[in-house]
């Protein structure tokens, strides 16, 4: 048996595809870099992260953080021998990631630059025509709840014609997103959450042709089951040819974790998600099940780091796109070495930090410890750890006139799209540091932490100040490294750090 979720952890919009007896899914990370996470499974419930589609964006504006922007809910297809991710970025249109190899470089294009086209899917159909389907972000296009189709050549390069609307939820529901296209049995399936992330369900419509009329089914809903929000993922066979659903549900500050469901076919050809409980043919979220394949490796995601690599580990994704001047592997050898930069733009605030340094939490409670060492050039420099949210705290080494402190802050995010707004205050200061700091984050259940530090890292000192969680734009709350010059002085100043350790 498995039980739900199987990955506690916010890789949200996930869209799986099978070749052979491999399993790959895709997900969202808007404005976090390399973008697209790519995870592997032999079996759906066991997952490693092998790969990125995006490393970086073409777009002068990622060269800082642009919250809430970036890559949007990806899709995922196998075709002629070649991996297909179609990639939505809401404000510049859909970019098509292409590879032979998964775990190798994608080559890219734009196959759109449409504002606030979102959630695309492509469909190879039978007759040898291509197309693709797509939502509306209602931030961008003003609308959000039509469901649309536009035919494109097979190699994904551009649009044929103009778009046409196949499904208005006016009716249904004021959130239609998320879609995935199928074809099977002789239906054109589309599947789609409804009704907004937090208490939406999973519908589906199916047609005989490609442009309609569309029948609509609900297909998954809570009914009494105590998983609220149960919705947004894809379909996909296992090797015995049973039906299952990957998905997510979303957790508020720890984002959007993954679920996995079993499907079926009615005799009607309807898909059921989940377990139909009570008869009314819509499917409820199951917290344990069967594993669809059995004695297949237990993969898992990796948290602690040592920094022993000659390159960042996978989990690592920066606030903006990467680069290289940042950090080093190679000058301290089993240290991630962060220079202390300072914001050319505006206040050297974490949340507008290009080169803070993030990674997706993996459960509800944990205790990360960090040892750093801060080698202060000039006056503001600092490095330390935190989680970062609409609300974020954080704890480093600060270094003024040739001493160092351990000092805590903060901080407030008014206005959460693209850089924001954000406002910072210092909460607490020590003077008895040295440049080597021993720092931890302990998260509890109840979605608060505490942050506290060590001169020696045995002896440890809690802030007296209750950290709440809070979630970031469009993803779950994240724990970060940084070093920076808060100052914003030029500094040459650098940290070591030598470990990064998730209990």
């Amino acid at each position: 048996m498995y039980t739900n979720p199987v990955i506690f952890g916010d890789y949200s919009d996930p869209d799986p595809v099978r070749v052979g007896d491999d399993f790959y899914f895709v997900s969202s990370s808007f404005t976090y870099l390399p973008g697209v996470p790519i995870l592997h499974s032999k079996d759906l419930v066991h997952w490693e992260l092998i790969n990125y589609a995006v490393r970086s964006l073409p777009f002068e504006k990622y060269n800082v953080p642009s919250h809430g922007s970036g890559t949007w809910a990806p899709a995922i297809r196998y075709h002629n021998g070649e991996f297909f991710i179609f990639i939505p970025l809401v404000d510049e249109g859909i970019k098509i990631a292409r590879s032979k190899d998964i775990r190798g470089s994608f080559k890219l294009n734009m196959l759109t630059h449409a504002r606030g086209w979102i959630d695309p899917c492509p469909l190879w159909d039978d007759d040898g025509r291509t197309y693709m389907v797509f939502a509306f972000a209602g931030s961008r296009a003003g609308i959000r709840n039509r469901l649309a189709l536009i035919e494109i050549d097979a190699e994904c390069t551009k649009t044929i014609g103009e778009y046409s609307v196949i499904f208005s939820g006016d009716l249904i529901a004021d959130t239609c997103e998320g879609l995935k296209i199928y074809k099977r049995k002789g239906y054109y399936y589309i599947l789609f959450p409804a009704g907004g992330v937090k208490k939406g369900w999973q519908a589906c419509i199916r047609s005989r042709s490609i442009h309609g009329p569309y029948e609509y089914r609900p297909v998954m809903h809570q009914g009494c089951s105590s998983i609220v929000g149960a919705h947004q993922g894809g379909w996909v066979n296992a090797p015995d040819g049973r039906d299952w659903f990957l998905h997510f549900q979303d957790v508020g500050e720890l984002g959007r974790i993954i679920h996995l469901q079993p499907m079926r076919l009615t005799d009607e050809a309807w898909p059921v998600i989940g377990m139909d409980r009570d008869g009314d043919g819509i499917g409820e979220p199951v917290h344990q099940w069967e594993e669809p394949v059995k004695d297949a490796p237990q993969y898992s995601l990796q948290s602690s780091d040592e920094f022993d690599g000659e390159a960042l580990s996978l989990q690592w994704q920066w606030q903006a796109n990467p680069d290289k001047t940042n950090y080093s592997l190679s000058a301290r050898k089993g240290f991630l070495r962060m220079y202390c930069k300072r914001n050319e733009k505006r206040e050297n605030y974490l949340w507008y930090a290009p080169n803070a340094l993030t990674q997706i939490p993996l459960g509800d409670s944990f205790t990360v410890d960090v040892c750093l060492e801060l080698d202060g050039r000039a006056d503001g420099d600092f490095a330390g750890i935190g989680m970062i949210g609409h609300r974020y705290g954080y704890i480093g080494l600060y270094h003024e006139a040739g001493k160092y402190s351990f000092r805590v802050y903060s901080g407030r995010v008014l206005q959460p799209m693209y850089e924001g707004f954000a406002e910072e205050e210092l909460l607490f200061a020590d003077d008895t540091a040295s440049g080597k700091a021993y720092l931890r984050i302990n998260l509890r259940k109840d979605r608060n932490y505490f942050l506290s530090y060590s001169a020696d890292g045995a002896e440890y000192k809690t802030i007296n100040h209750i950290f709440p969680l809070e979630a970031a734009t469009w993803t779950g709350a994240k724990s970060v490294l940084w070093a920076a010059n808060k100052d914003n002085n030029v500094s040459d100043g650098y940290a070591d750090f030598d470990y990064f350790r998730v209990k």
